[in-house]
């Protein structure tokens, strides 16, 4: 009796799927399904073993279905070890994911496990070897900015990102995500500062450059515990209290929205976990690009949890 033998071979077909952050979708698992071996027999003949005589009648093997999902991550954070930036490194390696930290501070001094598990580099942004930080990422997430002079606010918030993002385009990253800020609904002339115009400065280059993979996540007041100089600092006592009161009285508050600068009082604290996990959300989902809003921030984040 002659043999089959059925040679099964996986096909993995990575695709790129792009939709609005309105659309947020878990990305997909590609599949294919190996052709059917023709059989020139005239009938269907039963797998058998006769043990004395030592003989084997083959049956062709069911095709199998085999699921390839060899993706990996490998996320560079600038700005890692600060206080946005470490949040997302830690969420980062809990789904695991390489994660390289460039920063000023380099390691943190937390004794926490996750660090060890992050590959920190010391170095600033203006002077970076790119080619040592960014070989073989899938992504780069800058949580860059603060507040000094107006020169100082421009160059950090500003051109600091707009190097970051030239940089990543130049050698290939395929998406970008900028940690920026909520407006607060103030006027113009008060939205004229270094630290806003840098911070815009930034989204038009990541979304100029990135049209499709890009994003921007402009929380407001972001709280949880900071560590400032070994001292932790629990703003969650604040943040989270008021998050909660803002969203009890949503429906009163609303009408308010539109007055000049409410959203000073009016914008509700997103926790600094929300904000890592609608990163990871970011990171690892293709369909995801565009400006988030504070509430977009928070229903991003739900689904990594989820």
């Amino acid at each position: 009796m002659s043999s089959l033998t059925a040679l099964l071979v996986p096909v993995f077909n990575p695709r790129l799927s792009l939709k609005k952050p309105t659309t947020l979708q878990s990305p997909s698992t590609y599949f294919s399904r190996s052709p059917r071996p023709s059989l020139n027999r005239s009938c269907r003949v039963n797998v058998r073993c006769n043990a004395a005589a030592n003989i084997t009648e083959d049956y062709p093997p069911a095709p199998i279905d085999v699921v390839a999902d060899v993706k990996s991550e490998r996320v560079v954070v600038l700005g890692g070890s600060g206080f946005v930036g470490s949040a997302i490194c830690k969420a980062a390696v809990s789904k695991g994911i390489e994660v390289i930290s460039l920063s000023r501070s380099g390691r943190p001094s937390s004794a926490d496990s996750w660090v060890d598990q992050v590959t920190w580099q010391t170095g600033d942004v203006f002077y970076a070897r790119w080619d040592e930080v960014l070989v073989g990422a899938t992504a780069v997430v800058s949580t860059l900015g603060g507040f000094g002079s107006e020169e100082q606010m421009k160059k950090i918030n500003g051109e600091a990102n707009v190097l970051a993002v030239a940089a990543a385009k130049e050698f290939g990253i395929p998406k970008f995500i900028l940690i920026s800020v909520h407006d607060y609904n103030l006027p113009s002339f008060l939205l004229s500062s270094g630290h806003f115009t840098g911070k815009r400065k930034a989204e038009s280059e990541v979304l100029g450059k990135y049209p499709n993979s890009g994003v921007v996540l402009r929380p407001g007041f972001i709280y949880g515990k900071r560590r400032v100089d070994g001292f932790e600092i629990p703003l969650d006592l604040i943040g989270e209290p008021l998050e909660r009161f803002l969203q009890a009285t949503e429906n009163i508050t609303r009408p308010l929205s539109s007055l000049p600068a409410s959203d000073l009082l009016l914008a509700p604290p997103v926790s600094v976990d929300d904000v890592a996990l609608a990163v990871i959300n970011a990171v690892t989902d293709d369909d995801v690009f565009g400006v988030f809003t504070i509430e977009q921030i928070k229903e991003a984040a739900a689904k990594v949890k989820v």
